[in-house]
């Protein structure tokens, strides 16, 4: 993590995380280019800043996470400001600042999950993937375990409230998870 006390560059620093070696580092490329150029095409003239969050989500899913390399890359994208990536960055918690490990949870906290015994899955979940839930805060709501292979996090609402607890392993929905499932879901993303 990079030591800096301007709040500005704090918030675009760079998290050093074991799940890096999973992922390209960041780099541009002309697909990318492309593709970013088409989310800005979509707005129009003049409101290039309105495809900051379509391009973040472009480059978290290409690489992981928004390093501060990528946020100067998209504000320059987008005729933004370093700041402004920065602040949408921030905003939404979905958005990771910090590399997630080459699997990643998200277990609903929401009152239907919770009363489904959502928050022991989460505890369960940390303990079998190895996670510290002591290095997890508001300011870095993801977890990582030091091989890199697992991270997780706690998120509003999976949508499928009637199914409690639930819990999603990079794209895939597990309903229902109790710790027999947990120990199967672990095993499916071992490879």
């Amino acid at each position: 993590m990079s030591d800096t006390s301007n709040p500005i560059e704090a918030l675009a620093a760079h998290h050093d995380s074991p799940g890096e070696p999973f992922y390209p580092k960041f780099a541009t490329s002309p697909k990318l280019i492309k593709e970013a150029k088409k989310l800005v095409a979509l707005y129009p003239e003049g409101k290039a800043q309105s495809a900051v969050l379509p391009i973040i989500h472009l480059v978290q899913k290409q690489f992981g996470f928004i390093s501060d390399e990528s946020q100067q890359w998209i504000a320059e994208m987008c005729k933004s400001s370093v700041i402004h990536v920065a602040g949408v960055v921030s905003f939404y918690p979905g958005i990771h600042r910090k590399c997630p490990g080459k699997n990643h949870v998200r277990v609903c906290r929401t009152l239907s999950c919770a009363l489904g015994g959502g928050e022991e899955m989460f505890a369960l979940l940390c303990d079998k993937m190895g996670i510290d839930t002591k290095s997890m805060s508001d300011d870095e709501p993801v977890g990582i375990s030091a091989d890199g292979i697992w991270s997780i996090e706690a998120v509003e609402c999976l949508a499928n409230c009637g199914f409690g607890p639930n819990v999603m392993v990079n794209d895939k929905l597990y309903s229902q998870v109790g710790e027999a499932k947990i120990d199967e879901i672990i095993a499916a993303h071992s490879n």
